[in-house]
């Protein structure tokens, strides 16, 4: 980055402390801002993840796009040094432009010769909403302090994987997207200290994230549990499109049951119970297609890459997991994995994402320890 001095953003009236858009708020190294977006044709044969996110005091901004076919991962990934200018989100072939915020965004991947590229636009079906603030710690330590929004929609456009190419329709293909921003663990891994000399025997985490659209509404629900069962984050929303109803309605405390393929952490499907003041929704979820996002687009536990690593100017990658292969096959189940999602609820049927991870301990779901198998 060049010298102190005014960027672009400043022109704007958005600052949030009496620094510079160059610079955070903060000087934690784990300071990041990223998107996330996802699209599935409803069948669950394909299934494109996708980011970009920029790290400014790490100085780094990069993207990936992952589709899934069959039992393969496709996966280009993109980093270099982070500009100046963050109205651009751009890195390598990969960019992201919003043409009307908080309702549509096109995405461009220039990288066919990679294995995939796409020129696709979202449009959201329903208001974007607003997530509970997200706090975790680690050992007394702030390890994640997340804010987000999050909206479903549909796509249109073209995507192309491994040499094929595929029309992509808005009266098929939907998907959800979200924003955070804030501190989370990224970068090149800080030393583990007490947490590898004296692990926790209780540590458990198991997470569960379900947007959905129907005709008439999405519902958006999170659930984060430690362990013993203990809610870390809880939300439940039904979001409308229009004014007869309130936009959001709560839904209360969410209760949900996660159905694993038996001797795995796989779900195969859940329920979810919803509603408040004498409602009793009853959410019916069944899986479909997945992605691993631990096997290429560079969450945690990814061996190769992670988000916000230097990789030099100009980086660029393809590869491809198969997730038949044991060693790949053996680090699925301590990842968080995002599965195509059909829906039931009152008759109508709706779609979007299951999204789900569990790792060592949660004694609600029959887990004591770090082993793979469900009861």
């Amino acid at each position: 980055m060049n010298g102190p001095g005014p960027v672009p953003l400043d022109e704007y009236p958005v600052h949030q402390v009496p620094l510079s858009l160059r610079h955070m708020g903060t000087s934690d190294r784990n300071a990041y801002d990223r998107c996330y977006l996802n699209a599935h044709d409803r069948s669950g044969e394909v299934f494109l993840v996708t980011g970009l996110g920029v790290y400014p005091n790490l100085g780094v901004i990069d993207a990936y796009a992952t589709v899934a076919r069959g039992r393969r991962q496709h996966t280009v990934r993109f980093s270099d040094a982070l500009g100046e200018d963050r109205m651009v989100q751009q890195v390598g072939a990969y960019r992201l432009e919003v043409l009307e915020p908080l309702r549509r965004v096109r995405l461009v991947c220039d990288a066919a010769e990679l294995g995939i590229g796409f020129d696709l636009i979202f449009t959201g079906s329903f208001p974007a909403v607003e997530q509970p603030r997200h706090v975790m710690r680690q050992h007394g330590r702030i390890i994640l302090d997340a804010q987000r929004f999050a909206q479903v929609g549909r796509w249109s456009g073209s995507l192309a994987v491994d040499g094929e190419q595929l029309a992509v329709s808005d009266d098929r293909w939907v998907g959800n997207r979200d924003r955070s921003w804030g501190i989370r663990p990224v970068g090149e891994a800080e030393p583990a200290g007490r947490a590898a000399g004296d692990p926790d025997p209780g540590f458990g985490f198991w997470w569960t994230y379900v947007p959905l659209q129907f005709d008439d509404f999405a519902l958006d629900v999170i659930v984060q549990e430690d362990g013993d069962g203990s809610r870390v984050l809880s939300e439940a929303v039904r979001v409308w499109g229009d004014d007869s109803a309130p936009r959001v309605e709560q839904l209360g405390w969410p209760d949900v049951e996660v159905h694993y393929a038996p001797g795995t952490r796989h779900p195969r499907s859940a329920t979810l119970w919803l509603g408040r003041r004498g409602q009793h929704l009853e959410l019916e979820v069944e899986t479909l297609g997945y992605v691993a996002l631990n096997c290429g687009p560079g969450y945690g536990g990814d061996p190769d890459w992670g988000h916000g690593q230097w990789r030099g100017r100009g980086w660029s990658e393809a590869v491809t997991a198969d997730l038949d292969d044991p060693a790949v096959a053996g680090r699925v189940p301590f990842s968080v994995v995002d599965h195509v999602a059909r829906a039931h609820l009152d008759g109508a049927v709706g779609w979007g994402m299951f999204e789900h991870g569990t790792f060592g301990r949660h004694l609600p779901s029959g887990f004591t320890d770090w082993g793979p198998a469900a009861p």
